[in-house]
């Protein structure tokens, strides 16, 4: 029966271990070769998954090759070359836009500050952290994705709701060094074990310290929150 540690940094250390030594080849799964694919990419990424963005990007970084190349799109033309994306016409407008921004503002390069990359249109903090940690190797903040959103609270390391609460909390109780990793470990075993609406718990290297494995029978699961 799933429980929880006595105090949630004792839950972070315990977890941490166990995800490093079932996942230790764990990192981003976006496929890119500079800063510009990265940010495009993870514009992209968002209610999307990364097979699809990947398999779209494909044949984009071929034919978009500088930030200019973004910048003088038509933004039309630019929505149909994405096509595949959920919500390709807005996020046709967040590259064109954040592109001509590069341009004017930035030289034509990637930020590497968080206000700055938030100042970028349709990047808000979850995109900006993997631009800066993956692309200029600045570790700010913790990447909360829904994966990281959902096991967190599940595991009880979190009880907030919204990204920035969620990543809040977890910037003062998971080690500086480990605020990267945390999101790739917690995004492999969301895929693998912890999924939404059918986590495997059985099967689960955490099962024995998560309070809200199925196996106690008395956790709605979807949610992460126990039946009332």
């Amino acid at each position: 029966m799933g429980t929880q540690l006595d105090t949630r940094e004792a839950q972070v250390e315990e977890v941490l271990d166990r995800l490093y030594d079932a996942y230790p080849d764990s990192t981003i799964s976006l496929n890119f070769s500079n800063r510009l694919e990265l940010l495009v990419a993870v514009i992209l990424s968002a209610q999307c998954t990364d097979e699809r963005v990947n398999k779209e990007t494909a044949h984009l970084f071929e034919k978009y090759e500088m930030v200019e190349d973004y910048a003088n799109a038509d933004v039309d033309e630019l929505s149909e070359d994405l096509n595949s994306i959920t919500y390709h016409n807005s996020k046709a407008d967040y590259i064109k836009t954040s592109a001509q921004l590069m341009l004017d503002e930035h030289d034509g390069e990637v930020p590497d500050t968080m206000d700055e990359l938030t100042d970028l249109k349709g990047v808000g903090r979850k995109t900006a952290n993997v631009v800066l940690q993956h692309g200029h190797d600045v570790v700010e903040g913790v990447v909360v994705d829904t994966h990281v959103q959902r096991i967190s609270r599940r595991l009880g390391i979190t009880d907030e709701e919204r990204p920035e609460a969620i990543e809040r909390d977890l910037m003062e109780i998971v080690p500086e060094d480990d605020w990267q990793q945390y999101t790739h470990l917690f995004i492999s075993h969301g895929r693998a074990t912890c999924t939404a609406r059918n986590p495997d718990c059985a099967d689960c290297v955490l099962e024995d310290v998560c309070p809200s494995s199925k196996l106690d029978g008395d956790v709605d699961l979807a949610s992460g929150e126990k039946w009332a």
